[in-house]
Formats: structure tokens, sequence, C-alpha cells
């Protein structure tokens, strides 16, 4: 299927269901339950998920252009297809088929569940254990920031390994197996509605069929399946959210007048400026995005340095711009019926996401200077 097709298919769930939801998912922190009922009735959430297992068979591209429109529309939904469309990634390499079939058909919602209060963002090393047991594997560990905490049906989870060396194992983890629990409700500054709460798991038992991946192999999991694609959608979903609060704010200057004056607020030299810079940032981050697509299809040398560019550029873009849009706005700005506020919100999340901004900065200059990244 042709990416224009999928983006057909996702219209009208964004005309009919996200849009008209946005707001109050925002204001009740409230899980978008039936907006990914909309997109799994559309064969969205199958979108990645291969055609053998009637899936849509798309790739990253694809995916990151259905979240970057997504989020347009309400960024707690892109996050939430976003951590699903990273969970398949892996489950679609490693995972079982009768689980590939229910996420390929939409009945099933996966998120990944790696980073840790013991290892913050580092999210590469887990702190939490897995240990043998009479049939099967015991888990512990405590998670932070679990997208999609208690509404997923599954957790990508990672641990300690088991008895191999390397950094980490990862395991499909049922989100209701006896004893994983969601800690607390999320009620966060942006992003309201993808419940992302801590998730707690206490001898959760699982089957040594449920590793997915090595023992051990945790590593080459997160870097060369997972990375790629949580930083071109997590970059696709602030490019999204930028953009929305860009349109927003151009149109209320284009309408908004001074009677004494005769003028719109976009007669102004100083606002055209400002509306000037951030669509440049904004352009300039789409760019770096695709061409981070351009660099991963093609295998390029460079690949992996703009993967650890992209999420970085686009966080700190988001937040660029939807500053320009609060101030091109000024006090209205601050009402929730403008809905630029909102857009400003959630564009906070992605720059202290793990990998954050600031250890992504540390990853590129290391890899400016030749220098090893672990």
């Amino acid at each position: 299927m042709e990416t224009a097709s999928c983006l057909q298919r996702l219209a009208p769930v964004l005309a009919e269901v996200i849009e008209p939801s946005a707001a109050e998912i925002d204001k009740h922190a409230q899980f978008p339950r039936a907006n990914l009922d909309a997109l799994a009735k559309a064969g969205l959430l199958g979108l990645i998920s291969a055609q053998e297992v009637g899936g849509l068979g798309e790739g990253l591209r694809a995916a990151s252009l259905v979240v970057e429109r997504i989020g347009q529309a309400c960024g707690s939904t892109a996050m939430v297809v976003a951590m699903h469309y990273c969970g398949t990634a892996v489950i679609e390499k490693h995972g079982a088929a009768d689980v590939r079939k229910a996420i390929a058909a939409g009945r099933h919602v996966t998120t990944l569940a790696f980073s840790e209060a013991g290892s913050r963002s580092h999210f590469w090393a887990p702190v939490g254990t897995a240990s043998a047991a009479p049939g099967g594997i015991v888990l512990d560990g405590m998670k932070s920031w679990i997208t999609s905490a208690g509404e997923a049906d599954s957790y990508v989870w990672s641990s300690k390994p088991l008895a191999a060396e390397g950094a980490s194992t990862i395991w499909f983890v049922p989100a209701r197996a006896a004893g994983v629990s969601t800690v607390a409700p999320f009620d966060g500054l942006g992003m309201r509605g993808n419940a992302s709460s801590p998730v707690k798991g206490a001898g959760v038992r699982v089957a040594e069929a449920d590793r997915l991946g090595p023992d051990g192999g945790g590593f080459d999991v997160m870097m060369g399946i997972v990375l790629p694609i949580f930083s071109l959608l997590n970059a696709s979903a602030s490019l999204g959210i930028a953009e929305a609060a860009l349109q927003k704010a151009a149109a209320h200057a284009g309408q908004t007048k001074f009677q004494h004056l005769g003028q719109s607020l976009a007669e102004l030299p100083t606002i055209r400026a400002y509306l000037a810079r951030a669509r440049i940032g904004l352009d300039s981050a789409r760019t770096l995005r695709d061409d981070t697509l351009v660099a991963l299809e093609g295998h390029r040398a460079d690949a992996m340095l703009r993967v650890l560019q992209v999420k970085a550029h686009a966080a700190e873009t988001a937040l660029a711009v939807t500053d320009t849009a609060m101030r091109v706005c000024g006090g209205a700005a601050f009402r929730k019926d403008v809905g630029i506020e909102r857009h400003f919100r959630d564009a906070r999340a992605a720059s202290v996401m793990a990998p954050t901004s600031d250890v992504l900065y540390d990853f590129i200059g290391k890899a400016v200077c030749g220098l090893p990244l672990f």
C-alpha cells in the first residue's frame, strides 16, 4: 500500500474522531480509547504489521507521516500510537504469531516498558531483574513513565539478563499478568491523555518463549529496532504539534485587528518575522526527519547519526515554535478555546523523554569527535 493510501485512511478518523475529542482528552487526562478504536477499524494499528499476519505491511516512512498528522490533532494520541508502533516492531521481529495477528487486526495495543527510576534516562541499562523459576521466568522491576500504562494489552519489557552477558533482555509481558500494576494515575502538564504512569512488576511470571530476542541481546534490540523507530516517531509527533501551533498562530495573526489602526497583527513586521523564523525552524526539522528516513532506507553511513539528531532537533524546534505561537497570540494564547496552550504543553514532553535532548547532544558530540557512544 502506498503511503498516500494510509493518509487517506487516516483523514476521516482525524476529522470525525480525533480532532473533535482532543480538547476533552486534554482537559480530563482521558486515555484516547475511542481514537484507538477508530484507528483500529481503519486498519492503522496494524500499519507496520506484516501482510502475512493481516497488517498493512508499511514501513517507517508511513508510520512517521501518520504520527505527524495525528500529532497535529492530538499529541496524546500521537504518542500512544508511536509507542504502539515501537512495541509492534519488536514483536514483529521476535514475537509470537498469535500476538502479531492480534496487533495486525487492531485487537491488541502494545507499548514499551524500558525506562526505570533506577537508571532514569539511560533506558538501555535496566536494573529490574529476571530469574529462573519452576515453570518459567520471574520478572521484578519498577518501570517509570510508561505510555499507555494500565491501558495497553502488553508491555515490551526490559530486564537485566537472565544468565547471559549483556546489558539487558527483552520480554513480552501481558498487561493483565499477575504482579503487574499501575502505580499511580497520570495527571501531567502535557500529553495528558497518554496514561504515562509508573508500572510495577512484582514476581511476574512469564514463559521462556515470551523472551523477545536472545538473553542478553536487549541492547541490540533497543539500538537496532527500537531507537530508529522511536526517534523518528517521537520527532514526527513533535513536528505535528509544532505545525498545529504555528498554523493557529498565523490564523490568529491574520484575523485579529487593531481597530484604531485598521491593521491586523499580521501586518506588523515584528509578528511576521516571528512567524517566519518559526516556519524556517519547523521546515528544517521536517527536512532532517525526511533525510533520516532516506538515510535509513538507503543504509547510509550516517544513518545512526541522523537517528540521534532527529529527535533532539524536532523536540527543541517544537519548544521554540510553540513558544513563538504563544508570544504571537499574546493573552489569547492562554485561553483553552484557542488551543495553542495545549500544543505548548504537549511540546514540553519530547525533550525530557529518554533519551533526553541533553543525552542525545552528548551522543552526537561523541559521534562528531569520533568517540564511542558507549
